[in-house]
Parts: structure tokens; C-alpha cells; sequence
């Protein structure tokens, strides 16, 4: 067999996969690079999380291409002792070696998770994926750092490796699944039609893309809006986006905030406040945008449906909202007391009017430090709150945080506060 290029080799073996399809206890660990490709149309097929592991292989010196081990995330190490001798390496070049790739390891780990925490391995089932195995050297590392980490079970997933290999790490792992094993396989590329290098960028970009949400309805007296929500695995508390004017649940800001919330296992609502309708209309008048009555009571009604949800109503509930979006989660925060936290990124706080006096729950309020006028209504919102109210400045930002880093730094913020402040409550 021959595949067409690693995300079509992905979703030949995503069908050979099925029996862990939206199995909660199930994460897909991929090898990068050339493996997250592979992973991202399992997770995407199974609907399961994905993240990276990263493996580093210990080339010979003067034999780069041949490993003479492999060190992990942790500094795991598995050495090719048959290698080690033949070679007759001795223990200060394997550390002289060890020092670069394990250098290359915290690069890429910053990398690639813009600040988001590893998924939880410990009783979790893992399924490993890689774009093939020739030697087998990074999967047999990666395997022992896994289970120093506390997994339940490994499954090792490949397109293709050699007989051998695949037959070897099949008794290391507890499963393993190669889909093709060639007779005669010296080299992964023999697998591919294409095989072209993946990039860092491109390993960013899948990650990134990889959330997982279900889109929802929600009714609103006598209207319905849209959601997509978001159940992160061992959520520790759910979180509601109000987005701001002229924005949608599509907002690309919001959207990362609530991957790196999911990485943090907290569950997320991305929320349209308005109808379709609603929203073409705003787009010609901006009838719709500022009415913050509105946009509240389809937060309240967005509440309330979770509510009603057996598992959802167990997680404590946060707000998270923008622009004039904060300003309708302070309002609804006033007539749900249940919610335990909020966050404004860029918030007008000052269009909650009265509600503010009202509001309980602890509020961070994070402003770019080139935003001065929302800076200063703020402040004057803060003075008539009466719960904590936090205000967090975010050095050279702007309003919608567009500088290099901000958002990354906003995300960070919030996950804290969330972290912190939520409290699950007895089923």
C-alpha cells in the first residue's frame, strides 16, 4: 500500500481505529513533525484530543541518519546498546549528544504549544502515532517515558514500519497497529507518494486546529443561537464566551483563548448572541451591537441550558468576555449569581450601567497598556464593584491585541483565573 501523502495515511488508519471513537479517556500523542499530520485525521475522525509528544533521536556522530537512541519530554532515554558497541560509543559522547537534542526538545515544546500545558497522560489510553518506524528508536523512547508518566495503555499507531519493528514494539506497547509492513522497508518515504518535510508551522497550525466542539442550539426566547461547545477531558469548569460588537463565535481572538482554556481542562461555549438575522441586520444599522440588554439575556438563556444539562450543571461557570461582550457577561453575572468568575479582555465594563453593583463573582479585567480610554472606564468600574475586580495591564498591547505575544499573554491570564477561582459543586 501506498499513501497519498500522511494525512491520507491518517485516515486509513483512523478507520482502523473505530473501536476508540469519542472514547473520553483516549488521547492522540503524535510524534512530531512528520507524525502530527498522521495524528490530526485520527483525533479529527475519532473526535479525540491531540497533542504532540516530542522525541528526539540520538544520531552517531559521523552516522547522523543512524540512531543509536532516542531521548523524550522528561529526559527519558531508550540507547541501541547493539549500536553503542558496534560503534564503540562511549557515555560522554551519548551526553554530549543527549545536550543537543534535549535543547532541541524544550525549543520545540515552546514552540509548539503557545503556552499551553501537556493533555493529562496518567490512566489515560495514548494512541502513538508516528509516520512510520524504520529503526523504532524515538517510538521505543517515547513508550518509557509514557509509562514512567503513569499511562494505562499505549497503542502504537503507524501507516507502515518494518516487520520487526512493528512486531518488537507490539510487545513493548500494548497494542500496535501498523498498516502496511513491507517486506523489504528501509526508509519511511517508501510508504508515500508524497513526502514532503513538515514544517513547524505547519505542526502549529494542526495543533491549533484540533479543538474539538460540538455545534449546539440554544433557545432564547423564542429564538435560537448558536454555539459550539467544547468538553474538555477532566473538565474542571466550563467557561462562556460573550464576544464583542460586530464579532461572532468565529472570532479568531476568542477561538484561541478557548484552546489554550481546553488545554488547561476547562470546558468552553463559544457563543453568536445574535441570530443570522439579527446579525445581517447589525452589520447595515449597528442596531444590535450596543443593545447590551440583548446581548445579556442570551447569555442568561445560554446559562440556563447548561444548566439543565446533567454533567454540565456539576462544573462551576465562568464568563469570558469582549469588548461590549463584557459588559453583557457583568450584566448576566448580576442575575445568575451561580457564575464564580469573570474575565474582560478589552472590556467596556461602564456599559453594564447599575449591574455593576450587583456583580459578585471575582472579575479580572485585562487592558492593553496602548488602550487608555478603556483603561480608565476600567478603573471607574472596578470602584463600584463589590466583589474582587482585578485589573491586569498587558505591556505595548492595543486594543484588540494584536502585537506579537498579547494574546498569548491574555490566554495565560485567563487560564490562571479560571484555574483559581472556579469550584466544582457535588453532582
Amino acid at each position: 500500500m501506498t499513501f497519498k501523502d500522511r494525512r491520507d495515511a491518517g485516515r486509513v488508519l483512523a478507520g482502523l481505529l473505530q473501536k476508540y471513537a469519542n472514547q473520553p479517556d483516549v488521547v492522540v500523542l503524535a510524534l512530531p513533525r512528520g507524525g502530527v499530520p498522521v495524528g490530526y485525521e485520527i483525533a479529527r475522525l475519532l473526535n479525540l484530543p491531540l497533542d504532540v509528544f516530542v522525541v528526539r533521536k540520538l544520531g552517531v556522530p559521523g552516522h547522523e541518519e543512524l540512531a543509536m537512541g532516542a531521548v523524550a519530554t522528561g529526559g527519558v532515554r531508550y540507547l541501541n546498546e547493539g549500536i553503542l558497541d558496534a560503534f564503540h560509543i562511549d557515555a560522554a559522547t551519548i551526553d554530549e549528544v543527549r545536550a543537543i537534542e534535549e535543547k532541541e526538545i524544550e525549543r520545540r515544546e515552546r514552540v509548539y504549544r503557545d503556552n499551553r500545558p501537556p493533555l493529562l497522560v496518567q490512566g489515560r489510553t495514548i494512541i502513538l502515532v508516528d509516520d512510520g518506524l524504520a529503526t523504532g528508536s524515538t517510538m521505543r523512547a517515547a513508550i518509557e517515558a509514557l509509562r514512567q508518566r503513569g499511562a494505562s495503555r499505549i497503542v502504537v499507531a503507524v501507516p507502515a514500519g518494518a516487520i520487526e519493528v512493528c512486531k518488537e514494539l507490539a510487545e513493548r506497547a500494548d497494542e500496535a497497529i501498523c498498516a502496511t509492513m513491507p517486506e523489504s522497508f528501509h526508509a519511511v518515504s517508501q510508504a508515500y507518494a508524497e513526502f514532503t518535510q513538515t514544517t513547524d508551522q505547519e505542526v502549529r497550525e494542526l495543533l491549533s486546529g484540533s479543538r474539538h466542539s460540538t455545534p449546539v442550539s440554544i433557545p432564547a426566547n423564542g429564538e435560537t443561537i448558536q454555539g459550539d461547545l467544547a468538553i474538555a477531558p477532566d473538565s474542571i469548569g466550563i467557561v462562556i464566551f460573550s464576544h464583542g460588537s460586530g464579532s461572532s463565535r468565529h472570532s479568531p481572538r476568542n477561538k484561541f483563548v478557548a484552546d489554550v482554556l481546553n488545554h488547561h481542562r476547562i470546558s468552553t461555549l463559544l457563543l453568536d448572541l445574535l441570530t443570522p438575522d439579527e446579525e445581517d441586520r447589525d452589520s447595515r444599522t449597528l442596531e444590535y451591537r450596543f443593545d447590551i440588554g440583548l446581548l445579556a439575556k442570551r447569555l442568561v438563556n445560554a446559562t440556563d441550558w447548561l444548566m439543565q444539562d446533567g454533567f454540565l450543571s456539576t462544573l462551576p461557570a465562568g464568563y469570558f468576555g469582549s469588548s461590549t461582550g463584557a459588559a453583557a457577561a457583568l450584566v448576566a453575572a448580576a442575575e445568575r449569581p451561580q457564575i464564580q468568575a469573570i474575565v474582560s479582555r478589552g472590556g467596556r465594563p461602564d456599559l453594564a450601567g447599575s449591574a455593576l453593583r450587583r456583580v459578585a463573582a471575582p472579575t479580572l479585567c485585562i487592558v492593553g497598556e496602548r488602550d487608555p480610554t478603556v483603561l480608565q472606564v476600567n478603573r471607574e468600574a472596578a470602584r463600584k464593584m463589590p466583589g474582587q475586580v482585578d485589573i491586569r495591564i498587558v505591556p505595548g498591547a492595543t486594543h484588540l491585541f494584536e502585537e506579537p505575544g498579547a494574546l498569548d499573554e491574555v490566554a495565560a491570564m485567563a487560564s490562571e483565573w479560571f484555574v483559581s477561582k472556579l469550584v466544582r459543586r457535588a453532582a
